[in-house]
C-alpha cells in the first residue's frame, strides 16, 4: 500500500510539472558578472507565478538578432528577449516583435523619453530597461607616460583627440578607440548638433559633416586609432584598455566592472571623466536597453506580464544596485539616493559622473523605413572612406542619394 502511495505521489508531482508553463528570456552579454542577479529574477518570478517554470538564456551581442530570428522562423519564440534600441529598429522593420497592451498607469512607470524610443506609429514595442550615459576611463600611467596631467583630462573632444595623439606619439600606445563602426557616425554627427533627417530625406553631406567625417578618416589613416576599429569597435576598446594597450576608454560606466575582473592592476590605475559634451548639441547618445515580446509568442499576456516584472522600479533599481553603474528608466527607481553616492574607485567615480549627466542623455536612434538595408549601405560607405577607397565627402554624398531614394 505504502509503495502504491508513493508511487502516485511521483506521479502526481511529475503530471503538476508538466502541467507548469515553460518560459524562457534571453538578455545580451550578462553572464558570468550577473549571474547571481539573472538567476534572483528567476526565482522571484517563478515565486509570484507557481505555474511557470522560468529560463534564462544570456547571448553575446553579436549573435542575439540572427538567433531570435531562427527562432521565430521555427515557431519556438522566447517569451521576452533584451534588445538595444537600434536593434529594436531593425527588428520592428523586419516585423518580429508583437505590440504590448499598456495601461495609462503603466506607461507613466517609466520616464516618457525612453519609452518613447520603442514606440513606433503610436505602438509601444518594447519596455525601457537600463541606460547609462557614456564616460572616459583613461589610464593615469599611461597619461604620465605621454606627459598628460591625470588630474585634468580632457573636456572637450578637440583636447581628447590631441591628448590621444600625444599618447601615440609618445608611448606608441594608442590614445583611444571612437565609437565609429556600424552606424555610429549617425550619432556623433547628432552629437556634433548636425542633423541627420530633415522632413523624412537624408542631409548629413553637408560641408560640416563631411568635416567630422574627415577628422576620423585622418586619425585613421595616420595610424591614430587601432585598424579593427572598424570591425570590432567597442568590444575591442574593452579588450584593448584592459590590458593596458589603451589610454582612454569610451565606456558606458558598467562597463568598468568589466575592467575590474579582467585586469585589476590596470583597473586600480583608472579614473573617471565626464565624456566630453559638444556645445552645438548639448547631448550625450545613450543607448537604451530595453525587453521586447517576439512575433509568434504562444501566450502574449504572460510574455507581457514578464517583460513588466523584468523592468519594474523594485527590479530595475536592484539591477542597477548590482551594476553599480547603470541607470534605470522607471521615474520612482531614479530617485534612489544610490545614484548620488560617489567614491574614491573607478566604479563610484563612474556612477557619479554618469549620474551628472544624464540629464544630457538620450537615445538618439533614427527609425526610418529600411533600416536594414540603408544601415548597411552607410556602414560600408564609411568603411570605404576610412579605407581611402572614397573620399569623406563622396561617400556621404553616396549615402545621402542611396538613402533618398528610399525615404
Amino acid at each position: 500500500m505504502k509503495k502504491f502511495l508513493l508511487t502516485a505521489a511521483l506521479l502526481s508531482l511529475g503530471s503538476a510539472s508538466a502541467q507548469k508553463t515553460q518560459l524562457e528570456f534571453w538578455t545580451i552579454a550578462l553572464a558570468p558578472l550577473f549571474n547571481d542577479e539573472m538567476n534572483r529574477l528567476v526565482a522571484q518570478f517563478e515565486k509570484e507565478n507557481p505555474n511557470v517554470e522560468l529560463k534564462w538564456v544570456d547571448v553575446p551581442a553579436s549573435a542575439i538578432e540572427q538567433k531570435l530570428l531562427a527562432a521565430i522562423a521555427a515557431g519556438r519564440p522566447p517569451a521576452a528577449v533584451n534588445l538595444s534600441s537600434d536593434m529594436v529598429v531593425k527588428m520592428v522593420d523586419q516585423g518580429a516583435l508583437e505590440p504590448l497592451s499598456l495601461s495609462a498607469a503603466q506607461k507613466k512607470l517609466y520616464f516618457a523619453s525612453p519609452l518613447n524610443t520603442f514606440t513606433f506609429d503610436g505602438k509601444v514595442m518594447g519596455l525601457p530597461w537600463y541606460w547609462a550615459p557614456k564616460v572616459v576611463a583613461y589610464n593615469t600611467e599611461i597619461f604620465r607616460r605621454a606627459g598628460l596631467d591625470p588630474n585634468n583630462p580632457p573636456r572637450t573632444i578637440q583636447t581628447l583627440i590631441a591628448a590621444a595623439k600625444q599618447i601615440k606619439d609618445k608611448t606608441g600606445l594608442y590614445g583611444f578607440m571612437p565609437n565609429i563602426n556600424n552606424i555610429n557616425m549617425l550619432f556623433l554627427f547628432q552629437e556634433a548638433g548636425l542633423p541627420v533627417l530633415k522632413n523624412g530625406k537624408a542631409v548629413f553631406n553637408s560641408p560640416e559633416h563631411v568635416k567630422l567625417l574627415q577628422t576620423y578618416v585622418d586619425l585613421y589613416q595616420k595610424g591614430y586609432i587601432p585598424e579593427d576599429t572598424m570591425r570590432r569597435g567597442f568590444v575591442a576598446a574593452t579588450e584593448l584598455y584592459s590590458a593596458g594597450k589603451l589610454g582612454m576608454l569610451i565606456t558606458g560606466p558598467q562597463f568598468i566592472l568589466r575592467v575590474a575582473n579582467d585586469n585589476k592592476a590596470i583597473y586600480d590605475v583608472t579614473k573617471v571623466a565626464p565624456y566630453p559634451i559638444n556645445i552645438a548639441g548639448n547631448v550625450i547618445h545613450t543607448p537604451l536597453m530595453g525587453f521586447t515580446v517576439p512575433k509568434g509568442v504562444r501566450d502574449k499576456a504572460l510574455a507581457q506580464k514578464l517583460v513588466l516584472f523584468l523592468t519594474n522600479d523594485a527590479n530595475q533599481l536592484q539591477f542597477s544596485k548590482v551594476t553599480k553603474t547603470t541607470f534605470p528608466s522607471t521615474v520612482k527607481a531614479s530617485t534612489d539616493k544610490f545614484f548620488k553616492q560617489g567614491g574614491q574607485n573607478a566604479i563610484d567615480q563612474g556612477k557619479l559622473v554618469s549620474s551628472t549627466e544624464l540629464k544630457k542623455a538620450k537615445d538618439l536612434t533614427l527609425v526610418y523605413p529600411d533600416a536594414s538595408r540603408l544601415n548597411k549601405v552607410f556602414k560600408d560607405n564609411i568603411e570605404a572612406a576610412m579605407a581611402g577607397q572614397k573620399s569623406a565627402k563622396q561617400a556621404l554624398d553616396d549615402i545621402v542619394k542611396a538613402w533618398n531614394a528610399s525615404l
